[in-house]
């Protein structure tokens, strides 16, 4: 149904319900290790699987789309870091406006060479504005779309930009620390930009336990994203799921 997945973001928002979304990067995560995470993740009523990475050397991409979609029915949403990380297999894209950087290529250059094929395409396109977060160490997203992260305590910016992205339309903002952040966005930063706009918020980047998860939509974030750690340990998605919807059912119970 068109609209689902949003409708699902929105939701998030209004009712406080907050969502889980497991990042894979095909590139990273053999299809062996893919197999455990989906049987965890059905388990564990993972709202969300995001697909893509900065960097997809190999053409792993459907694979792992078709993989997935053969074992479950949990969206799967495509996080492309290029405009040739594509797929009809998917259910639905973030279409993705780096509004943190300066880069015009990436705030709508590349959008303008897809925005014909995702016309035609069965996907859900959200326009989601991605804010790149100072996390400690260098990124490959800062590499290669050559910006500079918002520094991690400049709460005031990250909040002045998101505005501004909601404000030019956009659907979502995603504050991102990125792949293997050494630290993830701040609890201050989180509920500044929760505080500051309207639309679903999501937040990834540095998420490696449980508690943190929890932090972190305590503080606002609306769907958490966790990728990295689950590459090493799959088994962390069962308690990171767990202190994500037991908030929700704490927020419905106030």
């Amino acid at each position: 149904m068109q609209d689902d997945i949003y409708t699902r973001f929105v939701e998030a928002k209004k009712t406080g319900r907050k969502k889980l979304a497991v990042l894979i990067d095909p590139d990273k995560v053999r299809l062996g290790n893919v197999d455990a995470l989906i049987e965890l993740s059905i388990r564990a009523e993972v709202d969300f699987f995001f697909i893509g990475g900065s960097l997809i050397v190999n053409n792993w991409l459907d694979e792992c789309l078709k993989s997935i979609k053969g074992r479950c029915d949990i969206p799967l949403i495509l996080f492309p870091g290029d405009s040739f990380q594509l797929s009809y297999r998917a259910d639905g894209l973030l279409f993705l406006s780096l509004i943190s950087g300066r880069n015009a290529e990436l705030l709508i250059g590349k959008h303008v060479i897809t925005a014909p094929y995702l016309k035609m395409s069965p996907l859900e396109i959200i326009s989601t504005g991605y804010m790149l977060i100072d996390g400690g160490i260098a990124t490959t997203v800062s590499y290669i779309s050559n910006t500079s992260p918002i520094p991690h305590d400049k709460e005031d910016i990250a909040a002045c930009t998101a505005l501004a992205g909601e404000m030019l339309g956009l659907k979502a903002i995603y504050m991102d620390a990125g792949s293997g952040a050494r630290e993830p966005v701040s609890l201050e930063m989180i509920e500044s930009v929760s505080g500051t706009v309207s639309i679903p918020l999501i937040v990834g980047g540095g998420i490696r336990t449980a508690e943190r998860a929890r932090q972190t939509v305590e503080a606002g974030a609306d769907i958490v994203v966790v990728g990295n750690a689950f590459e090493s340990d799959p088994s962390l998605v069962v308690s990171i799921a767990d202190a994500v919807h037991s908030y929700s059912v704490g927020a419905d119970a106030q």
